[in-house]
């Protein structure tokens, strides 16, 4: 008896095809929410897989909240109207049945996107996609070789030096010391850039008397994305000219 080859229809041919090429190209995905958006907003994995969502900001009252009868029930925010994450949270969903799961976010329409999983089982564990990165510095600035030109001297100031690597505002806050301990006596503000910085420290004006007598100043630099450094202190003298 010859056995021939089973003649495969091109329908049947076709279907297989795409199955194999769904489980080629899908894959467990990680998805950034940024800009009012999903960074894929049409995401195909294969059955057993997972998607995980990144909120990344600046924008980040966002939810993945399930709007079709496929994906009802499934909620970054369950029990809440007004979802608020911190820049970097994540939510993981795996998916055990074939279909298209659609989301969208509570407060924002268009922050929505769909999940298409299809027939063909998947690797649950492999992550080929980089963990998205974050959108917002969330790095404090941190003055270098920060440093007096004096530790004692008069009412005109003296000389700060120090380094930054990104532009900032640099706050003073001065305290006056004595035998009953120390109390706040005024402070100062300047602009500080990217690289050396060199301002007037401890001199008379607006905010600050610079009477005689001992100090300690709290040092403290905030960057453009509002980030601030720990205070750095700084004890000097203020003495009578001449």
């Amino acid at each position: 008896m010859v056995h021939r080859p089973l003649a495969v229809s091109p329908i049947v041919a076709a279907l297989a095809c795409l199955a194999l090429a769904g489980a080629a190209d899908a894959a467990n995905r990680r998805i950034a929410i940024s800009d009012y958006r999903w960074s894929a907003q049409d995401v195909q994995i294969d059955l057993g897989e997972h998607i995980t969502w990144y909120w990344t900001g600046p924008d980040t009252m966002h939810s993945v909240t399930g709007d079709s009868p496929s994906s009802a029930g499934l909620d970054s925010d369950a029990g809440t109207n007004i979802p608020d994450h911190p820049v970097g949270d994540s939510f993981q969903l795996s998916f055990g049945r074939p279909g298209t799961y659609s989301f969208t976010c509570k407060l924002h329409s268009s922050v929505r996107g769909t999940v298409t999983v299809s027939g063909v089982p998947g690797d649950a564990v492999a992550e080929p996609d980089p963990v998205p990165a974050n959108r917002v510095d969330l790095r404090a600035p941190r003055p270098r070789d920060m440093r007096l030109a004096e530790r004692r001297f008069s009412g005109r100031g003296t000389q700060l030096q120090f380094d930054l690597g990104e532009r900032a505002k640099l706050d003073a806050d001065y305290y006056r010391i004595d035998r009953h301990g120390r109390s706040f006596a005024g402070w100062a503000r300047w602009s500080a850039y990217i690289g050396e910085n060199e301002v007037r420290f401890g001199a008379r004006g607006k905010h600050f008397d610079a009477a005689p007598g001992r100090y300690v100043a709290e040092l403290r630099s905030t960057d453009r994305s509002h980030n601030t450094g720990k205070p750095r202190r700084v004890r000097f003298e203020i003495v009578r000219h001449g």
